[in-house]
Protein backbone atom coordinates (compact mmCIF):
# COMPACT_ATOMS: atom_id res chain seq x y z
CA UNK A 1 0.00 0.00 0.00
CA UNK A 2 2.92 2.34 0.73
CA UNK A 3 4.17 2.18 -2.87
CA UNK A 4 0.68 2.93 -4.19
CA UNK A 5 0.39 6.06 -2.04
CA UNK A 6 3.82 7.26 -3.18
CA UNK A 7 2.91 6.81 -6.84
CA UNK A 8 -0.40 8.65 -6.36
CA UNK A 9 1.54 11.62 -4.99
CA UNK A 10 3.58 11.74 -8.20
CA UNK A 11 0.41 12.08 -10.32
CA UNK A 12 -0.78 15.42 -8.99
CA UNK A 13 0.28 17.28 -12.14
CA UNK A 14 -1.87 15.05 -14.39
CA UNK A 15 -5.41 15.86 -15.51
CA UNK A 16 -8.27 14.34 -13.54
CA UNK A 17 -9.12 11.55 -16.01
CA UNK A 18 -5.51 10.42 -16.29
CA UNK A 19 -5.07 10.50 -12.51
CA UNK A 20 -8.21 8.39 -12.06
CA UNK A 21 -7.08 5.83 -14.64
CA UNK A 22 -3.60 5.42 -13.17
CA UNK A 23 -4.82 5.30 -9.57
CA UNK A 24 -7.29 2.56 -10.52
CA UNK A 25 -4.53 0.64 -12.32
CA UNK A 26 -2.40 0.77 -9.16
CA UNK A 27 -5.20 -0.43 -6.88
CA UNK A 28 -7.33 -2.72 -9.08
CA UNK A 29 -5.48 -3.43 -12.35
CA UNK A 30 -7.94 -6.03 -13.62
CA UNK A 31 -10.70 -3.39 -13.78
CA UNK A 32 -9.00 -1.22 -16.42
CA UNK A 33 -7.58 -1.59 -19.92
CA UNK A 34 -3.90 -2.03 -19.06
CA UNK A 35 -2.71 -1.51 -22.64
CA UNK A 36 -4.43 1.88 -22.54
CA UNK A 37 -2.71 2.57 -19.22
CA UNK A 38 0.68 1.79 -20.79
CA UNK A 39 -0.05 4.17 -23.68
CA UNK A 40 -1.19 6.93 -21.32
CA UNK A 41 2.02 6.63 -19.28
CA UNK A 42 4.23 6.82 -22.37
CA UNK A 43 2.21 9.70 -23.85
CA UNK A 44 2.51 11.67 -20.63
CA UNK A 45 6.23 10.92 -20.24
CA UNK A 46 6.95 12.19 -23.75
CA UNK A 47 5.21 15.48 -22.91
CA UNK A 48 6.34 15.96 -19.30
CA UNK A 49 10.03 15.93 -18.36
CA UNK A 50 9.32 15.45 -14.65
CA UNK A 51 6.88 12.59 -15.24
CA UNK A 52 9.38 10.86 -17.54
CA UNK A 53 11.72 10.58 -14.53
CA UNK A 54 8.99 9.01 -12.37
CA UNK A 55 7.37 6.72 -14.94
CA UNK A 56 9.63 3.73 -14.31
CA UNK A 57 8.62 3.56 -10.68
CA UNK A 58 4.93 3.86 -11.58
CA UNK A 59 5.26 1.11 -14.21
CA UNK A 60 7.00 -1.14 -11.70
CA UNK A 61 4.16 -0.64 -9.20
CA UNK A 62 1.45 -1.40 -11.80
CA UNK A 63 3.30 -4.57 -12.88
CA UNK A 64 3.59 -5.73 -9.27
CA UNK A 65 -0.10 -5.03 -8.64
CA UNK A 66 -1.19 -6.92 -11.78
CA UNK A 67 1.07 -9.88 -11.00
CA UNK A 68 -0.24 -10.10 -7.45
CA UNK A 69 -3.89 -9.80 -8.49
CA UNK A 70 -4.03 -11.91 -11.66
CA UNK A 71 -0.60 -13.43 -12.30
CA UNK A 72 -0.68 -11.87 -15.78
CA UNK A 73 1.68 -9.47 -17.57
CA UNK A 74 -0.70 -7.58 -19.86
CA UNK A 75 0.60 -4.17 -18.79
CA UNK A 76 4.24 -5.12 -19.30
CA UNK A 77 3.57 -6.45 -22.80
CA UNK A 78 1.61 -3.32 -23.70
CA UNK A 79 4.37 -1.11 -22.34
CA UNK A 80 7.11 -2.91 -24.28
CA UNK A 81 5.07 -2.79 -27.49
CA UNK A 82 4.60 0.98 -27.16
CA UNK A 83 8.26 1.57 -26.34
CA UNK A 84 9.16 -0.50 -29.42
CA UNK A 85 6.88 1.62 -31.60
CA UNK A 86 8.52 4.83 -30.41
CA UNK A 87 11.97 3.27 -30.76
CA UNK A 88 11.29 2.41 -34.40
CA UNK A 89 10.67 6.10 -35.11
CA UNK A 90 13.47 7.46 -32.92
CA UNK A 91 15.30 9.36 -35.69
CA UNK A 92 12.08 11.00 -36.87
CA UNK A 93 11.24 11.86 -33.26
CA UNK A 94 14.62 13.54 -32.79
CA UNK A 95 14.15 15.53 -35.99
CA UNK A 96 10.66 16.57 -34.89
CA UNK A 97 11.42 17.49 -31.29
CA UNK A 98 14.73 17.28 -29.46
CA UNK A 99 12.98 17.58 -26.11
CA UNK A 100 10.57 14.73 -26.85
CA UNK A 101 13.52 12.57 -27.96
CA UNK A 102 15.45 13.28 -24.76
CA UNK A 103 12.35 12.44 -22.70
CA UNK A 104 11.99 9.14 -24.55
CA UNK A 105 15.58 8.15 -23.79
CA UNK A 106 15.08 9.13 -20.15
CA UNK A 107 11.86 7.10 -20.03
CA UNK A 108 13.22 3.88 -21.53
CA UNK A 109 16.30 4.00 -19.29
CA UNK A 110 14.14 4.72 -16.25
CA UNK A 111 11.94 1.72 -17.05
CA UNK A 112 15.00 -0.49 -17.62
CA UNK A 113 16.37 0.59 -14.25
CA UNK A 114 13.21 -0.36 -12.36
CA UNK A 115 11.77 -3.38 -14.17
CA UNK A 116 13.04 -6.90 -13.61
CA UNK A 117 12.11 -10.33 -14.95
CA UNK A 118 13.18 -13.12 -12.62
CA UNK A 119 15.42 -10.59 -10.86
CA UNK A 120 17.25 -9.81 -14.10
CA UNK A 121 17.16 -6.61 -16.19
CA UNK A 122 14.82 -6.74 -19.18
CA UNK A 123 16.95 -8.07 -22.05
CA UNK A 124 14.37 -6.82 -24.58
CA UNK A 125 15.39 -3.23 -23.75
CA UNK A 126 19.19 -3.64 -23.83
CA UNK A 127 19.83 -3.22 -27.56
CA UNK A 128 17.19 -0.49 -28.05
CA UNK A 129 18.78 1.50 -25.23
CA UNK A 130 22.24 0.99 -26.69
CA UNK A 131 20.96 2.19 -30.07
CA UNK A 132 19.53 5.32 -28.45
CA UNK A 133 22.79 6.02 -26.61
CA UNK A 134 24.76 5.55 -29.84
CA UNK A 135 22.49 8.11 -31.50
CA UNK A 136 23.19 10.51 -28.63
CA UNK A 137 26.93 9.94 -29.15
CA UNK A 138 26.94 11.01 -32.81
CA UNK A 139 28.83 14.22 -33.71
CA UNK A 140 25.70 16.31 -34.30
CA UNK A 141 24.19 15.19 -30.98
CA UNK A 142 27.38 16.04 -29.10
CA UNK A 143 26.85 19.62 -30.25
CA UNK A 144 23.58 19.71 -28.29
CA UNK A 145 24.07 20.17 -24.56
CA UNK A 146 20.65 18.69 -23.76
CA UNK A 147 21.57 15.47 -25.56
CA UNK A 148 25.02 15.25 -23.95
CA UNK A 149 23.45 15.85 -20.54
CA UNK A 150 20.87 13.13 -21.20
CA UNK A 151 23.53 10.68 -22.41
CA UNK A 152 25.74 11.18 -19.37
CA UNK A 153 22.87 11.03 -16.87
CA UNK A 154 21.57 7.76 -18.33
CA UNK A 155 25.05 6.21 -18.33
CA UNK A 156 25.35 7.15 -14.67
CA UNK A 157 22.02 5.48 -14.06
CA UNK A 158 22.19 2.28 -16.10
CA UNK A 159 25.68 2.12 -17.64
CA UNK A 160 26.96 -0.50 -15.23
CA UNK A 161 23.90 -2.72 -15.84
CA UNK A 162 24.15 -2.30 -19.60
CA UNK A 163 27.84 -3.17 -19.65
CA UNK A 164 27.14 -6.43 -17.82
CA UNK A 165 24.56 -7.28 -20.50
CA UNK A 166 26.82 -6.42 -23.46
CA UNK A 167 30.40 -5.31 -22.82
CA UNK A 168 31.32 -5.07 -26.51
CA UNK A 169 28.68 -2.47 -27.27
CA UNK A 170 29.69 -0.41 -24.25
CA UNK A 171 33.31 -0.49 -25.43
CA UNK A 172 32.17 0.70 -28.88
CA UNK A 173 30.06 3.46 -27.34
CA UNK A 174 33.00 4.78 -25.34
CA UNK A 175 35.22 4.79 -28.43
CA UNK A 176 32.69 7.23 -29.89
CA UNK A 177 32.67 9.31 -26.72
CA UNK A 178 36.47 9.47 -26.53
CA UNK A 179 36.68 10.40 -30.20
CA UNK A 180 34.02 13.04 -29.69
CA UNK A 181 35.88 14.49 -26.72
CA UNK A 182 39.28 14.47 -28.40
CA UNK A 183 38.49 15.15 -32.05
CA UNK A 184 35.15 16.91 -32.32
CA UNK A 185 35.45 20.65 -32.77
CA UNK A 186 32.93 23.13 -31.45
CA UNK A 187 31.89 21.29 -28.30
CA UNK A 188 30.76 23.57 -25.49
CA UNK A 189 32.78 23.67 -22.28
CA UNK A 190 29.94 21.92 -20.46
CA UNK A 191 29.75 19.13 -23.06
CA UNK A 192 33.52 18.59 -22.81
CA UNK A 193 33.33 18.47 -19.02
CA UNK A 194 30.44 16.00 -19.05
CA UNK A 195 32.14 13.71 -21.57
CA UNK A 196 35.42 13.70 -19.65
CA UNK A 197 33.57 13.00 -16.40
CA UNK A 198 31.67 9.98 -17.77
CA UNK A 199 34.83 8.57 -19.41
CA UNK A 200 36.62 8.74 -16.06
CA UNK A 201 33.53 7.46 -14.21
CA UNK A 202 33.49 4.25 -16.26
CA UNK A 203 37.29 3.87 -16.06
CA UNK A 204 36.96 3.92 -12.25
CA UNK A 205 34.48 1.03 -12.32
CA UNK A 206 31.28 3.09 -12.64
CA UNK A 207 31.97 5.08 -9.52
CA UNK A 208 33.16 8.59 -8.73
CA UNK A 209 36.52 8.78 -6.99
CA UNK A 210 37.03 11.37 -4.26
CA UNK A 211 39.48 13.25 -6.48
CA UNK A 212 37.05 13.28 -9.41
CA UNK A 213 34.18 14.44 -7.21
CA UNK A 214 36.28 17.33 -5.90
CA UNK A 215 37.45 18.29 -9.39
CA UNK A 216 34.10 18.17 -11.16
CA UNK A 217 32.16 19.67 -8.29
CA UNK A 218 34.54 22.62 -8.12
CA UNK A 219 34.39 23.03 -11.92
CA UNK A 220 30.59 23.15 -11.94
CA UNK A 221 30.52 25.52 -8.94
CA UNK A 222 33.03 27.84 -10.53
Amino acid sequence: MGDTVKEECKMQSLNADTQKLLKTALKDPSSVDLEKVANVIVDQALKDAIFSKEAGRICYTVIQAESKQTGQSTFRHGLLNRLQQEYAGREEMRARSLQEWVRYVRLICNIFDYLRVNNMPMMALVNPIYDCLFLLAQPDSLQEEDEVDCLVLQLHRVGDQLEKMNTQRMDELFVLLRDGFLLEGGLSSLAQLLLLEIIEFRAAGWRTTDAAQKYYYSEVTD
